[in-house]
C-alpha cells in the first residue's frame, strides 16, 4: 500500500511523443512534506510557499544546465491531494525531462505509482471513492457521454444521492433499536406498518436507481455502427469514405469482403467502431457464404445503428428487399448509394420508389461528394446520442447524464452490486418486519446495517473498514502522474 510519508514525482502530461514533437509543454507533479523545500532548492530562491500561485524563473535541472520553468504551488490542505503540492511547468525535450526527474529523485523523492496522487486525495479525505473512480475515468475518457458520466460522478452526484438514502436507513435504524433497547417497557418508537411502509419506500428508491441507470463499462466501449446491404451494394467504398483511409477492398466483383472489418470513426460526440461486413445474401452458396453472413449478421445485431446501403443507380431491387429482414437494428439509416450515377430528375424518381417500396427515406450518398458523407456522420453522431437518451443539439453538459435527466446515472459494476445488495437486504428486513417477537425485528436491524455498510461501499470499501486489496485494484488502473 502507498507511504504517505514519501514525498512523491511523477510526469502528469502525455508523453512529448503523443503531443508532436519535443518542445510541447512537459508537467512534473509533486506532493508531499518535501515538496517545497525541494522547490526552493531548484530555483535557488525562497519561494514563499506558504503563498499559493504561479513563479515564474530559472529552474536548475543539473549543476551545468538551467531552463525557464514555471512554478505553481498549492498548499495543504487546499490542494488536490490535502497535501503540499506543487506542479513544474517546462518547455524542453525528453532528454532534458529525464536528467530533472533524476535530480528531484536524488534529493530523496520517490516516482510516483499508478494513480497514487488520487489515492493520497482519497485517504487525505478530500474526495470519496467513487470521485476516485471518475478521475480514472475522465483521463481515459474516449467519448462525450463517458467524460459526461464521469464529471457527474466526479461532482459527488452518486453520493449525495448514497448519502441521503443511508439517511433514511440510518433513521430507520435508530428507531428500530430504540425500541429494542425498552422492549421491556411499553414504549414503542416505530410501529411496525410505519416501518415496513418506510423500508419499502427506501427500497423502491434504490430499485429505482437501479433500473434508470446504465452500466459505466457499456459507456467505455465505442458503440458500433455496421454497415449493412445487398453484394456490391457499395459498402465498402463507404466505410472507405467514412474512414478517409482505404480500409475496405473496392472491386466491382461480387463477394469481395467476406470477413467484418472494423475501424475507429471520430464524430462530433464520440468515437464508435465503424465496420464493413460481407454482403448478405437471400440464399447463400455454399460454406463460405452462409459462414460469411452468419459473421456479418451477428456484428450487426451488436450494433448500435446501421447503415443500410441499396445501390439506386440500379433498377431492381428485389434482393435488397430480400436481405433487410436480416436487419433487425433500431436505429437504421436507410442510405442510396452510387446517386453521383443518376442524372438529379431521375435521382429524385428513385429516391419516392425506394421510400416507397422500404416504407423508409432514404439518405441519398455518394462517396465523391464531401457533403453527402459529412451529412451521414452527422445523421450517424445523432442516432448514437439519440440510443443513448439525448439530443445531438444538446451540449455536453445536457447530454444523457447532465442534470435533470435521472434515468441515466452511470454506475460502475461495483456500485451495481453495492445498490443491488441493498435492496436484497431491505427485501428480507421488509419480510421479517412482518413479525412481531423480537428475535425477527433484532433480524430486521442486522438486515438494515448490512444494507447501510454496502451503499457505504460506494464511497469507501469496505464501508467503514478500508480494504486495501480493494484499494489497490482500482487505484492501479490509472497511470503515473494522476
Amino acid at each position: 500500500m502507498y507511504d504517505l510519508n514519501d514525498t512523491i514525482v511523477a510526469v502528469s502530461s502525455p508523453p512529448l511523443a503523443a503531443c508532436g514533437q519535443g518542445g510541447a509543454r512537459t508537467i512534473l507533479r509533486i506532493t508531499g512534506d518535501k515538496t517545497f523545500g525541494v522547490c526552493e532548492r531548484l530555483f535557488g530562491r525562497s519561494l514563499r510557499p506558504a503563498e499559493p500561485g504561479l513563479r515564474c524563473g530559472s529552474i536548475a535541472v543539473d549543476e551545468q544546465l538551467s531552463i525557464g520553468a514555471w512554478l505553481y504551488l498549492f498548499p495543504r490542505p487546499h490542494s488536490y491531494t490535502g497535501e503540499n503540492v506543487a506542479e513544474i511547468h517546462i518547455h524542453t525535450n525528453p532528454a532534458v525531462v529525464e536528467a530533472l526527474m533524476d535530480n528531484l529523485l536524488g534529493q530523496g523523492l520517490r516516482m510516483a505509482g499508478p494513480g497514487e496522487f488520487t489515492a493520497r486525495a482519497y485517504l487525505n479525505g478530500k474526495i470519496d471513492l467513487a470521485q476516485a473512480e471518475a478521475v480514472n475515468e475522465i483521463v481515459t475518457g474516449s467519448n462525450t457521454f463517458q467524460v459526461a458520466a464521469a464529471e457527474r460522478l466526479l461532482d459527488g452526484r452518486l453520493s449525495d444521492s448514497a448519502e441521503r438514502i443511508r439517511s433514511e436507513i440510518l433513521d430507520c435504524l435508530s428507531l428500530l433499536e430504540a425500541g429494542l433497547d425498552f422492549s421491556t417497557e411499553d414504549i414503542e418508537f416505530i410501529g411496525q406498518r410505519e416501518l415496513t411502509g418506510r423500508l419499502e419506500r427506501i427500497r423502491g428508491s434504490l430499485e429505482e436507481f437501479l433500473a434508470g441507470s446504465i452500466s459505466y463499462e457499456s459507456i467505455i466501449e465505442l458503440p458500433a455502427v455496421g454497415i449493412a446491404g445487398a453484394a456490391n451494394a457499395g459498402k465498402s467504398s463507404l466505410v472507405n469514405a467514412l474512414l478517409g483511409e482505404q480500409r475496405s477492398i473496392v472491386s466491382p466483383e461480387l463477394k469481395t469482403t467476406r470477413d467484418v472489418l472494423t475501424g475507429i470513426l471520430s464524430l462530433a460526440h464520440c468515437r464508435c467502431v465503424l465496420f464493413d461486413c460481407a454482403g448478405l445474401l437471400p440464399e447463400p452458396e455454399g460454406i463460405l457464404d452462409e459462414l460469411a453472413q452468419q459473421a456479418a449478421i451477428e456484428a450487426l445485431r451488436k450494433s448500435t445503428v446501421v447503415v443500410f446501403c441499396v445501390d439506386c443507380s440500379k433498377g431492381d431491387w428485389s434482393e435488397d428487399l430480400a436481405v433487410r429482414q436480416y436487419v433487425t437494428a433500431e436505429a437504421l439509416i436507410p442510405v442510396a448509394t452510387k446517386t453521383d450515377l443518376l442524372g438529379a430528375g431521375e435521382l429524385v424518381d428513385r429516391l419516392e420508389q425506394l421510400q416507397c417500396l422500404f416504407g423508409a427515406r432514404f439518405l441519398p450518398i455518394s462517396v465523391v461528394g464531401a457533403a453527402a458523407i459529412e451529412a451521414l456522420r452527422e445523421e450517424i453522431d445523432r442516432r448514437i446520442v439519440g440510443s443513448a437518451g439525448g439530443s445531438a443539439d444538446d451540449r455536453r453538459d445536457s447530454l444523457p447524464f447532465a442534470e435533470g435527466r435521472r434515468s441515466f446515472v452511470a454506475l460502475t459494476a461495483r456500485h451495481k452490486q453495492a445498490v443491488s445488495e441493498a435492496i436484497e437486504d431491505l427485501g428480507e428486513a421488509i419480510e421479517k418486519a412482518q413479525e412481531q417477537n423480537q428475535q425477527e425485528q433484532e433480524v430486521v436491524a442486522m438486515l438494515l446495517r448490512r444494507a447501510y455498510q454496502a451503499l457505504s461501499a460506494i464511497e469507501q470499501p469496505g464501508g467503514a473498514d478500508l480494504d486495501e486489496h480493494v484499494l489497490d485494484r482500482i487505484f492501479s488502473r490509472f497511470c503515473i502522474g494522476k
